[in-house]
């Protein structure tokens, strides 16, 4: 948008918190479409990836960049040691801080944790507490559980929401655009993620796995996306790779005569075939890699 009369903010916001306190509901919510994986399932995002919302605000065009990161948490395997530097390498580089807790539970060991970090990063960056999962507790428990959040993050304006009911993102956003440094969008206004379809599509498919499957399987599971044509007007066709790390939990992802295999791959056709607006023809197939979670080089493979 070219126009010498219009003022411009433009930064970027990370989002941090512990395993599953809806930092990719946040994002989804307010770019009002689905660009990152939601499920009940911990630790469903393990790469920064960034929301781009461009929108006009009152005398500005407004470009906020959301970062939603992982889960910071006490890592097991070396690719949880990767999510948490991708977490920490967030505050370095945002213009604002988003400390997101559960109003569902009570601070843990990771939320001290983060608190820590938050601190460090806050002497320079302005940040919010913000208290989502609002619609899961009453007043008084909301009441409680705001009080023990605040002593970790005392400096912090906290801003209690629901990211699955929208309640308060529009006051969120009010204050996210006060605290914008004045500058010109750093991404073309009709850009909503930093990822290309085929990462989308891997996601995707990662996050059927999490959806149908049990115990430890879906933390073990990686997607490698080998082959992404597009057909015309026949849409377009995917061949993906679901690795494990046990034989074992390949037969489960197989399930009997293939039927669990052939659930995820439908979740996931059919999931990116909303997201994309065209028919998609998927493949996938499932193979073993022992232990990959803790492999530097198979984790450089698969892009972390």
């Amino acid at each position: 948008m070219e126009n010498e009369n219009i003022k411009y903010k433009s930064g970027f916001i990370a989002i941090v918190g512990k395993p599953n306190v809806g930092k990719s509901s946040l994002v989804n919510a307010l770019l009002n479409q689905k660009i990152a994986s939601v499920t009940p399932r911990p630790q469903t995002t393990r790469k920064n990836q960034l929301g781009i919302l461009t929108t006009l605000y009152q005398d500005y065009l407004v470009q906020m960049i959301f970062i939603d990161t992982p889960g910071v948490h006490r890592p097991r395997y070396k690719l949880g040691e990767y999510m948490v530097q991708q977490a920490e390498q967030s505050l370095k580089g945002c213009d604002i801080i988003l400390f997101m807790v559960d109003a569902s539970q009570p601070p843990s060991d990771e939320d001290h944790q983060l608190a820590d970090l938050v601190f460090e990063a806050k002497r320079k960056i302005p940040g919010f507490l913000v208290i989502n999962k609002i619609d899961l507790c009453d007043n008084d428990q909301l009441t409680k559980v705001t009080a023990a959040y605040s002593s970790l993050a005392p400096a912090m304006e906290t801003i209690a929401i629901s990211s699955t009911r929208k309640d308060n993102l529009e006051f969120l956003m009010s204050k996210l655009v006060e605290k914008l440094p004045e500058a010109p969008p750093y991404y073309p206004e009709d850009q909503v993620t930093d990822l290309y379809e085929r990462d989308i599509a891997a996601d995707i498919i990662r996050e059927s796995a999490l959806i149908l499957l049990r115990d430890e399987v879906p933390h073990g599971i990686a997607i490698r996306i080998d082959q992404y044509t597009e057909r015309g007007d026949q849409g377009a066709y995917i061949e993906a790779t679901l690795f494990v790390e046990k034989e074992s939990h390949k037969a489960i992802v197989i399930g009997h005569q293939g039927s669990m295999l052939k659930q995820i791959g439908s979740m996931a056709r059919k999931e990116i075939e909303a997201i994309s607006g065209r028919k998609i023809f998927l493949n996938i197939r499932v193979k073993v890699r022992k232990d990959w979670r803790n492999d530097d080089r198979v984790l450089r493979k698969f892009g972390f």
